[in-house]
């Protein structure tokens, strides 16, 4: 019993790891092309070196991180020639997406895309960017979860982390980027009265303006 518990407490430590690296590096906390520092990374989280081993597996795996043989593990360059391929995938997958969580969000998927929204509205795009770019994460992900297909949920959040990478990358020279993030009001508002019809043709709408923003930004 001892061993399962140990397996299960080491399982939890690697997805907080996980989930704490990604951020870091989608936000650019962690700057591209940086190298990757296992024993500092489990210091900062206050975790051991096992946990950030899984964790960085994933992440490789995500298009996150590179290792090169002899050299070491570094955050991936962010590559503006990658946009197109990006956006070709959520052009398809992000209406889906938003559809099929207008039909099968549960209450409680209703009520914290309610809560988004509320926030939305009530001073959150007053927020810097680096703040308004985490709203914009948590709403995408409270979408993705609200699906309820987990193959298409991994694959939207890969997807969107390494497009907000590219966000990151040119936020200085992006004008309308509140606009761009209020988008997502009249987007949770179709997902929430179940008019998935509305909420694909929202979603798709939302990837061609950004796409077409960062072009611009270029």
């Amino acid at each position: 019993m001892q061993q399962v518990a140990a397996e299960v407490e080491e399982l939890s430590l690697a997805e907080r790891a996980y989930r704490a690296i990604r951020d870091r590096l989608v936000m650019l906390e962690i700057r591209p092309g940086a190298p990757i520092n296992e024993e500092q990374l489990g210091q900062s989280l206050g975790v051991g070196r096992t946990p950030v081993r899984e964790a960085l597996k994933r992440l490789q795996y995500e298009r996150l991180i590179t290792t090169y043989a002899r050299r070491g593990t570094f955050a991936t360059e962010v590559n503006i020639t990658d946009l197109a391929h990006i956006s070709e995938v959520r052009l398809e997958l992000e209406p889906l997406a938003a559809a099929q969580a207008a039909r099968r969000a549960t209450a409680a998927d209703r009520a914290n895309l309610t809560a988004l929204r509320t926030e939305l509205e009530d001073g959150g795009l007053g927020r810097d960017p680096a703040e308004l770019m985490r709203l914009d994460l948590r709403v995408h992900r409270a979408v993705y979860t609200a699906t309820h297909n987990p193959y298409l949920e991994d694959t939207l959040v890969r997807h969107d982390n390494l497009a907000t990478r590219i966000w990151c990358l040119f936020v200085d020279r992006l004008s309308g980027m509140a606009g761009h993030v209020e988008e997502h009001g009249p987007l949770i508002a179709a997902i929430v009265a179940g008019d998935a019809d509305r909420a694909a043709r929202l979603a798709r709408s939302h990837v061609e303006g950004f796409e077409r923003a960062v072009r611009e930004a270029i």
